[in-house]
């Protein structure tokens, strides 16, 4: 049985059904998971039938295509409803994302057609919903890993009529808003589950972790938690892939979703004024209006996600060189990425395709746009085709003359794993270069090219899918040596400069490149007969010499076995050696500590053990894992510094993350 054959759950019903189990079935749960996957399944309409054995039929009753009450879960054996088997079908579907009705929810015609296509891409549109007595609706869509979604939050709601933020009336300035209890209580449960999880690893975290993570989602969602719920449902979606061997499984994401669950947790309490809205979090990303707008197309690129959605974004800029998005993302493969290409934009009255407009223009009257950039196709967007401009050419052309290192430190501040979601800047860069050659890497090869300042950078192909254009593309800029592009990439977070490419100037001068769909010949080159050349290899930069990764791995290695594998790996000194030679005194005492909290088990008058402490062990775990990502930050943005300078990325100097308290 393919999960993806089953309607998502919402997940208190999951976790409803699971803690109605009785300790001996519990203890069962996790092998009935594994069995009911097995069995034969069939849908007709809204409901979905398992069939447990011969004579036996589990039903799932999804109205709306979201299984939303516990009484919509049916089992025909003899022991229903108190069976193993309900639960285990909800703990074997999908996990559906659950949405509160807020006020500031954008209006049909302020999102339209393309904001769709973001909530599609990441789990958060689409779809009927149900309505719930408790005010909850349910998308029938399962949560995507944090990686996709972790940034779709935003910040709270926006302030209602009334007086002026911070103001009452006839008094001074009111004091900063804080957490309500409720929430302060949500946001302990939520932590709590979270360190169950990283004390048993995946090996240990089964469906009862899982539903218990469930709960806490959902009730953080009721007190208006959306981010650290969000966090909650993705670590429960890895957790899944992750026992059930799914090979798009990374143990990297799960790090930075239980590192986003707990640290969000962690700061509900402590959080004050607009640092608690950025904390809560948003369900749906605002569309607000931004007037009339003269926009110059810049590329087109195919968007495939793991998630099964296909489709494709447009990028254009404005006169003012703000970066804007067009797209058509839904449920399909490459296949529909390549065919939605040559589909008329959705946007207004224009008649342009997604390809044209990447060299065309738009005159957009009434435009709403997302904090992230994405355009709405509402009833009163108006949208005409205007006159392009080449990269060569103004505005466009400014996008190029931001030195490399501000543009990658923007970046880096738009892709940091853990900063505040204000779901805005870009990740792409603008560069001139120059190709050396390929060059031969462990992961595989790439090109290499020199950059502003003799920078080095590494560009490799957005996606290897052989239908897409991307990998061929690559492999003959590499026979090009010598030869001077204008590109647009998307930031790599390394130790060495490193994009995905994108989109080039055509090699001969003449034009633009959508490396994702178009294709280029040999013809093209300027040596149509040369071979591909290989590049001399490349001295490594200070960050690739950087001991960190021996304090990486260490927090890596919790998260699949648990407390226990780090407390037995005995004395750490010639690593902790080795970090501080490497002058990261901090990560070594992090890793000291780490190590002796996943040790540390104390006992009673009796000798007995006591229970190992959770709450420390999670809080050292956080603070090893929000530090690594600062540094790793930090040692890419001054690999594209041709000084060598070392700059804050993600709001602070890196050892302020390495307090217990995050």
């Amino acid at each position: 049985m393919n999960a993806d054959r089953l309607p998502p759950v919402a997940p208190e019903v999951t976790a409803t059904l699971v803690e109605g189990l009785s300790p001996r079935l519990r203890k069962r749960l996790d092998a009935a998971v594994i069995k009911l996957a097995a069995r034969p399944v069939h849908r007709d309409g809204d409901t979905t039938t398992i069939e447990v054995d011969d004579e036996t039929e589990l039903r799932l009753h999804a109205p709306g295509g979201v299984v939303a009450q516990v009484e919509d879960v049916t089992c025909g054996c003899l022991l229903a409803p108190a069976c193993v088997h309900r639960a285990a079908a909800a703990c074997a579907a999908p996990t559906a994302d659950l949405v509160p009705e807020p006020a500031e929810q954008p209006t049909p015609e302020a999102a339209g057609p393309a904001s769709a296509d973001a909530d599609a891409a990441t789990g958060a549109g689409a779809g009927a919903v149900a309505t719930h007595p408790a005010s909850v609706t349910y998308q029938a869509t399962a949560m995507v890993p944090a990686s996709a979604t972790h940034r779709s939050s935003g910040t709270d709601s926006l302030p209602g009529p009334g007086p002026a933020p911070g103001l009452t009336p006839d008094a001074g300035p009111a004091p900063p808003e804080t957490a309500t209890p409720d929430q302060r209580a949500a946001a302990d449960a939520l932590w709590a589950a979270g360190a169950a999880v990283l004390e048993a690893g995946v090996d240990g975290a089964g469906a009862v972790a899982q539903s218990a993570l469930l709960r806490a989602a959902h009730t953080a969602r009721l007190r208006h938690l959306p981010r650290a719920a969000g966090a909650a449902l993705s670590v429960v979606t890895l957790l899944r892939a992750a026992r059930a061997g799914d090979p798009s499984y990374r143990t990297a994401e799960l790090v930075t979703a239980l590192a986003e669950l707990l640290g969000t947790a962690r700061r509900v309490a402590t959080a004050t004024g607009t640092e608690l809205a950025a904390v809560r979090g948003r369900v749906r990303r605002p569309y607000s209006p931004d007037g009339s707008l003269r926009l110059y197309g810049l590329f087109t690129e195919p968007v495939v996600t793991d998630s099964g959605h296909g489709g494709v974004r447009t990028w254009v800029a404005g006169a003012d060189g703000r970066l804007f998005t067009v797209g058509d993302v839904a449920p399909g493969s490459v296949g529909r990425a390549l065919g939605v290409a040559d589909r008329a934009v959705r946007l207004g009255d224009s008649a342009l395709t997604h390809r044209e407009l990447g060299r065309a223009g738009l005159a957009v009257s009434g435009a709403t746009v997302s904090p992230d950039g994405r355009l709405g196709a509402g009833k009163s967007v108006k949208a005409v085709t205007a006159r392009g401009a080449a990269w060569t050419e103004p505005p466009l052309a400014a996008l190029w003359e931001t030195p490399p290192a501000e543009q990658a430190a923007r970046a880096l501040r738009s892709t940091s794993r853990y900063a505040d979601p204000d779901g805005t800047g870009s990740d792409l860069l603008f560069l001139d270069v120059e190709l050396l050659g390929a060059v031969r890497e462990p992961g595989g090869t790439c090109l290499l090219a020199l950059g502003e300042g003799g920078v080095p950078v590494r560009l490799t192909a957005a996606d290897d899918d052989p239908a897409l254009a991307h990998r061929d593309n690559l492999a003959l800029l590499a026979a090009a040596p010598e030869t001077r592009l204008r590109i647009i990439g998307r930031l790599i977070p390394a130790a060495h400069p490193r994009l995905t490419l994108l989109a080039c100037s055509h090699p001969t001068g003449e034009g633009t490149i959508d490396l994702g769909l178009d294709r280029l010949r040999r013809a093209d080159l300027p040596d149509p007969a040369a071979p591909a050349h290989f590049a001399p290899p490349q001295p490594a930069g200070p960050g690739a010499r950087s001991p960190l990764y021996l304090l990486e791995r260490r927090v890596e290695q919790t998260v699949p076995a648990g407390r226990a594998a780090l407390g037995m790996l005995g004395d750490v000194t010639a690593e902790t050696r080795r970090i501080r030679r490497g002058g990261l005194p901090t990560a070594a005492g992090l890793l000291t500590a780490l190590c002796a909290s996943a040790a540390q088990r104390e006992r009673d008058h009796f000798g007995r053990l006591l229970p190992a402490d959770t709450d420390g062990f999670a809080a050292y775990w956080l603070a090893a894992a929000r530090y690594s990502a600062a540094v790793s930050e930090s040692l890419c943005s001054a690999a594209w510094n041709p000084t060598g300078e070392v700059q804050g990325v993600s709001g602070g100097p890196p050892a302020a993350a390495a307090r217990p308290a995050v």
